[in-house]
């Protein structure tokens, strides 16, 4: 919450739990001033009920520890790898780029391709995943691995390609639909960010007293998944139906006290 910083002090900053799939927050937590997120994700966990979830992180999060806690609570992982783990971002690297190691995952059928059009540009995603992990450097200390996968995207637009390759790692066995689901679940949560900086300008707010700006944000996510919920006749964004409900309030009250 960029708006809460001052001379003395950093700004506000919340680690939440999205649930994709119902569009809600489920729980937070707030980083301590010195320490980062890697501190905060296991103190949000312990306050959560996640038996048969699946738990996916960005690549910060993604420590040995924060997978045991994962495993111990009886759920499941999908992480992302970056260089913060260089010895396994390289190792899924190198097997990767490797066009043999390729095609065997798409014959084993644990490979999936999707096209979409969107904001006049083609979007091609490649989803491959692996339970070939004997290989791995130090995969003991990772609880529970099972598999590591990639997406692959390529954006085409009519004067530029452009190409990116992300590097997952699981306790998942291979299921390449459930792989792709965690995948792209998982921007939910970047959605959610967005929309708290742009629908409802969070970073421009200036409120610097650390209890109204928690009570705040946990008030700003429950009118983000009413917005979701809400249907206004037709479709709009949920800035307008933000700007349309603050204009007709007595129109709309009634059909938000029913979600």
């Amino acid at each position: 919450m960029r708006g809460s910083k001052t001379e003395y002090k950093n700004a506000l900053h919340i680690v939440s739990a999205w649930c994709d799939e119902d569009g809600v927050c489920f729980g937070q937590t707030t980083v301590k001033e010195k320490e980062n997120e890697i501190l905060a994700i296991p103190e949000l966990l312990d306050t959560l009920q996640i038996k048969g979830y699946i738990v996916t992180i960005d690549a910060m999060g993604t420590q040995s520890k924060i997978a045991e806690k994962i495993i111990k609570k009886k759920a499941d992982y999908v992480l992302a790898v970056k260089g913060n783990q260089q010895i396994l971002h390289d190792d899924l690297i190198i097997y990767f780029e490797d066009d043999d190691f390729r095609e065997k995952i798409i014959k084993e059928g644990n490979y999936k391709k999707t096209v979409e059009k969107s904001h006049g540009q083609i979007e091609v995603r490649e989803y491959y995943q692996t339970e070939d992990i004997k290989w791995l450097t130090n995969r003991e200390k990772w609880k529970n691995l099972k598999s590591i996968g990639i997406v692959e995207k390529t954006i085409k637009r009519k004067d530029k390609e452009s190409r990116e390759i992300r590097y997952y790692i699981s306790s998942l066995a291979p299921e390449i639909n459930l792989f792709e689901k965690a995948v792209r679940g998982h921007w939910g949560i970047e959605i959610m960010h967005w929309h708290l900086d742009v629908t409802f300008k969070e970073d421009s707010i200036k409120t610097v007293e650390e209890t109204a700006n928690k009570n705040m944000n946990i008030i700003r996510k429950w009118a983000l998944s009413i917005l979701k919920l809400l249907d206004m006749g037709k479709k709009m964004s949920l800035k307008l139906k933000r700007f349309s409900i603050n204009c007709k309030p007595d129109e709309y009250i009634s059909k938000i006290m029913e979600i």
